[in-house]
Formats: C-alpha cells, structure tokens, sequence
C-alpha cells in the first residue's frame, strides 16, 4: 500500500461515523453511518459511444433527472458527430457542475427511465459497485447532503455558474453511509413516499385536464355562437354576444382596467418592508390564487404616493408582461387594497347587473382568449400586452348574466377541488423534505 493510500485511509478513519436524526428502530443501536470516499466504492463512467448510440442522447434536467434529448425537447440537439459522448447504463449516475436555483454546487441523478443512453462529455459520470444500493445514493445526492463536500472542491477556477470539477475530484470527496439493509430501507421509505406524490400530482392534473374539457364544452369554439354544453334553463336563451374589453368598457360594464406605476414613481426593492401593502408582481399569481404569504410589500405611506394599481377585492387581475395571461380574483385581504406592479393590470366590474367579475375570470383562463392573449403578446419569455393593446382583445359571452353567474358556480367548484388537492400535493412534498432532513445527516454536520 502506498504512504499516500495510507494517509488517505487514516483520514477516512478519523472522519467521526454520523447517526441521522430519524432512524428506523431495527437500526437504532447500530454504529452510525461511516464516511468513505466515494472513489472506493464507485469509479468513472469512460465507455465511449459507438455507431447506433446517436438516437438515445440523453441530457440532465433538475427536476426531471435524465431525459432523452427527442423526447424532453421534441428534437435531438446534440450535433452529428458523437462519438466523444459517454456510454452509461441504467443505474449509473450523472453530475453536472453547473449551479442550479435548486442545486448550489450542481445537479446529481441516476439513469432510472432508460436501460441505457449517451451523454455530453462535459457531464461527469460514475457507477457504484455492485453491492452498493444506487437508489439509497440517488436520495442521499438529492438530501443535499454531499454539497458541503462539493463545496470544498469550489476553486478560483469557477467560472459562469460552472465549477472546474473533474471526475476524479468528485469521486475524492467523502460520503457517509450505513450498511446494506438500512440503505435498503432508507430507499425504500423514500420511494413509497415519492409514489404517493406522483399519485397525487396526477390526480391534480387529472382534474386540470377535466376542467379545460369541460371549458371547452361550456364555451364557444372558434367561430361558433353558442357553447356546445348550456345549462338546461339556457337552452333558448341566444346566442353569445361578441366583443372587446374596450367594448365592454364603452358599454359601462367595465371600468378601464388599469396597472401599476411606471417610471421614477415605480416601488424599487429597496422600498420593500417586512409588513404593510402588498405590491403583487406577475410571479405572485398563480392556478388562479394570489400569493399574499410570499409577495413583496410596501409601506402604506409610500403606496398612497402612488397613482394607480390600486386592486380590491373582487377584481380581476391579469398578468400581461412577462409571464402573460395569469389570471386571479381579488377575495378576501386583510388590507385596504393590493398594489400592482406594472406587469399585472386589474379588471373592475362597473355593472354586476350585466358582468359577472368571477365568469369574467374564467373566461381570462379559457382557450379561445389565452390563445389571443399568445398572438397578441408575441409569447416567450419577453411576451408583453399593454393596456391599449388589452382593450382590443376578443371576448364572447352570453347575454344574461344569470348564465354568466351559474358557468362560473360551476368552474369554481372545480378550482376549489384543484386547490385542495394541490395543497395535499404540496404537504406531500413539504413531508417528503422534512424526512429527507431527517433521514440523511444534516450537510451542516458533514461540514464538522
């Protein structure tokens, strides 16, 4: 044995063994979890891709793990020739060096969707030997728990959000593990919980999906009058009126929609306070809610300063500049009105008599409009529609606001249900990264 092999060993030797703090109870009075460097029980990933390997690239996302290339962006971007690429199987693991909103020190995943597939070679890719659980490793990367060893790998070198980490770098930092059956069960724990969540996340897009059917039935199609789904009392009531928002404007159902403050008078980020009026960006709506718990705010001081965005309860927000066509009721606040930036506008119902504000709301989420809000803005991620190009988008409704009132009862109803269960989907996933902090030692620990 080599004096540098020797004095790494000593090293691991001295690195304290770990006991998370949620152990399942067969392993309670075991030894705690050893640190070993990863380089004895995984190696490098250098198989190169041959002919015939072009059609299964694969690429690394965040949040979906590793995709193919043709199938996550419709097309495959790798160039022709790819002979350099890596050759992984299933189970091997892929680490990109790039920081991530999610990931600081960059993106770990396993090959689970595929029996195999080739990479980038500016991926950094590893195998586990055989008597090691890759699952167990999968959680263990996604715990957050190796960053503190990527963080010690950080050099002058970094450069754009991209680390120089080699393979061989990586595989020198440490990691803490138990033995075999308690990665086995950790994994296992972990695995039972994310099939609840995936449950759940197609339950919640199961109802999204009935929901833009039913909308598609309860509304007009393009260049039809009249919805192909009416409520049994509406049956002869007409057909839909066409119009404009400015239309509706002019015929004293609407009051003009207005947005926030523009230029020198607009809230800067240094005007924000930890308490006072909310100042609701585009990034605040979303799935038809406003977000109060997590949006800027402003003091009332400065907000009655300001000229306009002034939304109360029951308008009608839409976002209009950069993240176009969110759309959200204004209900119950605990302020006298919500300040708008000038990415959000709000629409004020002038004739309740004649326009429902709540079917005003889904009729902003319904295909027809969102489709003309695409065309209008020119889409991506630089889509704007000011407010007298606002005024000229098309909009079709019945006549009888009772018709208006009794669609959106309906819709609601959904909403509610698509609410609740995306709050189950969220305490499903705020569950799972409490047991993942408790599971795995804390990277504040690995750091001791």
């Amino acid at each position: 044995m080599s004096s540098k092999t020797k004095t790494t060993s000593a090293m691991e030797d001295s690195k304290p063994a770990l006991v998370p703090k949620l152990r399942f109870p067969e392993f309670r009075k075991m030894a705690g979890w050893k640190a070993t460097q990863l380089q004895k029980i995984a190696r490098p990933v250098s198989d190169r891709a041959v002919t015939g390997d072009g059609d299964n690239v694969l690429s690394l996302s965040g949040e979906h793990g590793l995709v193919l290339q043709s199938d996550y962006f419709g097309k495959k971007i790798a160039g022709d020739s790819t002979e350099r690429y890596l050759k992984l199987l299933r189970n091997d693991f892929v680490y990109n060096d790039r920081t991530t909103k999610a990931s600081t020190f960059g993106t770990i995943k396993r090959l689970s969707k595929y029996s195999g597939g080739i990479v980038s070679p500016i991926y950094k890719c590893f195998r586990f030997h055989s008597d090691e659980n890759p699952v167990f490793w999968e959680w263990y990367f996604d715990s957050g728990s190796h960053e503190a060893q990527l963080g010690s790998l950080v050099n002058e070198g970094a450069r754009a959000g991209r680390f120089n980490i080699s393979i061989s770098q990586f595989l020198s930092t440490s990691a803490w593990r138990p033995d075999e059956p308690e990665q086995q069960k950790v994994a296992e724990c972990l695995s039972s919980v994310d099939e609840l969540i995936a449950a759940q996340a197609r339950k919640v897009d199961a109802l999204k999906s009935h929901k833009k059917g039913l909308m598609q039935q309860l509304f007009p199609r393009e260049g039809e009058t009249q919805p192909r789904l009416r409520l049994p009392e509406f049956q002869d009531a007409g057909e839909w009126d066409f119009t404009t928002v400015g239309g509706l404007v002019e015929a004293g159902c609407l009051f003009p929609p207005k947005d926030g403050n523009h230029g020198n008078i607009h809230p800067k980020s240094s005007d924000y306070v930890a308490k006072g009026i909310p100042f609701i960006m585009a990034s605040d709506l979303n799935g038809g809610l406003i977000d109060i718990e997590s949006c800027h705010f402003i003091s009332e001081e400065q907000a009655g300063t300001l000229q306009k965005g002034f939304a109360k309860e029951g308008d009608v927000l839409l976002s209009h500049k950069g993240t176009v066509g969110e759309v959200a009721v204004v209900r119950e606040i605990n302020t006298p009105y919500l300040m708008l930036t000038p990415q959000v506008t709000y629409y004020r119902v002038k004739d309740r008599k004649r326009l429902s504000n709540e079917f005003l709301a889904q009729l902003f989420v319904s295909g027809a409009f969102q489709s003309n809000l695409v065309d209008v803005s020119g889409g991506g991620t630089r889509a704007y529609i000011g407010i007298t190009e606002q005024a000229k988008l098309r909009l079709q409704l019945p006549k009888d606001v009772e018709e208006q009132r009794r669609i959106a009862s309906h819709l609601i109803s959904l909403d509610v249900l698509i609410t609740a269960e995306t709050q189950k989907y969220q305490v499903l996933k705020a569950h799972k990264k409490g047991l993942m902090q408790q599971l795995f030692p804390a990277p504040v620990e690995l750091e001791a």
